[in-house]
């Protein structure tokens, strides 16, 4: 197979997005901002934020076939980060915070080849300056069309972005079956305990909206909350080990964040010992992005943006979950108070209030949830799997090492 060298500017234009006030959020244009990357390869367009139609240019939208990047952001380890634009289902635009790379011909460039190639370490060691792709300092337009690659000939683009994109597809229907089967948990949720539709309640007492034997409980006295640290990054010796250590990047798309990003060495943990937190915690983003919530599959640590709770008893523990699903705009609301970036600290996490049920209902909603639950930590296994086969391939692939 012919490889050769093509500087990118040659074959992609740039073009930064588009800076606006708060005041320019409404109803129109979905825009792809800094938060939405974390490590995915396709925006998930039902989550964008919106703004209105009268502030972006069409120049600004995105078409099928763009690649946006991270250009800049306080947190280094996501500048660099990228998605594909792939069919997207409404107009698309993308925060000043970001690139767009496009193409100049589809017809000699894939799209999808060029995506897996900027997801390999050999692109962010190019754009990083280091032998390791340690974090990229800053993207600009200049330093991306000063990029050269070598590259094989637009058929074998295709059938490299065909073998890779097989197991895209496999992580993408497992990730549909995991939210199916997170709603079917919710929609149960919602039925017996926000419409009060749950067994025997023809027969219950309801005063004030409270049904009899149920009664109003803060989080802390459902078990311990802990909230996350990070051990000293100037100390190498902390970091690489076998200890999960979960961030919120790790936390979107999953129930169980069964990889991270960054791990630590039990030297690291070990300096504090009091923020492990056991399998089957239930872990909360609670700074900047807030209301995400995952299980911990194992023990770990986290960072201090989420607070976790370490519950009493287990069998409450999908009940648990579930409610935390549902107070994302509560967290928004206690968070905010005026300022730039939402903070809900552990005071205020801890004395929220929940209508718990009594003791029978919520064992039997979990027993009801436990298979639900053990399919979605199937599949999130799945899903590792898949991207590690994915991500073994993907450099030797890159390099042509591997023929196709």
């Amino acid at each position: 197979m012919n490889w050769r060298k093509i500087k990118l500017g040659d074959i992609a234009d740039f073009s930064n997005g588009i800076n606006f006030r708060k005041e320019a959020y409404g109803k129109g244009i979905k825009l792809i901002g800094v938060s939405n990357f974390g490590n995915r390869f396709y925006p998930d367009y039902n989550e964008l934020e919106e703004l209105r139609e009268d502030i972006v240019r069409e120049s600004d939208c995105l078409q099928t076939g763009d690649i946006v990047f991270v250009r800049s952001n306080g947190n280094k380890e996501l500048v660099g980060r990228c998605m594909l634009v792939d069919n997207p289902t409404a107009k698309v635009t993308f925060s000043g915070f970001c690139i767009r790379a496009r193409l100049k011909n589809i017809e000699e460039q894939n799209p999808m080849f060029w995506l897996y190639h900027f997801k390999n370490q050999s692109f962010r060691k190019a754009m990083s300056g280091t032998a390791i792709g340690a974090n990229i300092q800053n993207l600009s337009q200049g330093r991306l069309a000063a990029y050269e690659a070598e590259v094989p000939n637009i058929d074998a683009q295709r059938r490299i972005a065909d073998i890779l994109s097989k197991y895209d597809e496999l992580i993408k229907n497992n990730q549909m079956q995991i939210k199916l089967l997170e709603e079917a948990a919710q929609r149960l949720y919602k039925e017996w305990f926000v419409d009060l539709r749950f067994p025997g309640y023809e027969d219950c007492k309801v005063i004030d909206g409270i049904p009899k034997g149920w009664k109003i409980k803060r989080i802390k006295e459902l078990g311990e909350i802990i909230t996350g640290k990070t051990p000293s990054t100037i100390r190498s010796a902390y970091y690489g080990g076998n200890i999960p250590f979960i961030k919120i990047p790790d936390m979107h798309n999953v129930v169980y964040p069964l990889t991270t990003e960054v791990t630590l060495t039990e030297e690291g943990a070990n300096t504090q010992k009091n923020k492990f937190i056991p399998k089957n915690s239930i872990m909360i983003s609670c700074i900047a992005t807030v209301g995400l919530v995952n299980i911990s599959a194992e023990k770990c640590q986290t960072n201090q943006q989420i607070n976790s709770i370490v519950l009493k008893q287990e069998k409450i523990l999908y009940f648990v979950y579930s409610a935390m699903k549902q107070i994302d705009k509560l967290l928004d609301g206690i968070g905010s108070n005026g300022a730039t970036m939402t903070n809900v600290n552990k005071k205020k996490f801890e004395n929220i209030e929940l209508l718990m049920p009594t003791d029978g209902l919520v064992y039997r909603y979990n027993k009801l949830c436990e298979p639900l639950f053990g399919k979605i930590y199937s599949l999130n296994k799945s899903i590792l799997d898949a991207k590690k086969v994915r991500d073994m391939l993907l450099p030797r692939l890159m390099g042509g090492t591997l023929e196709v």
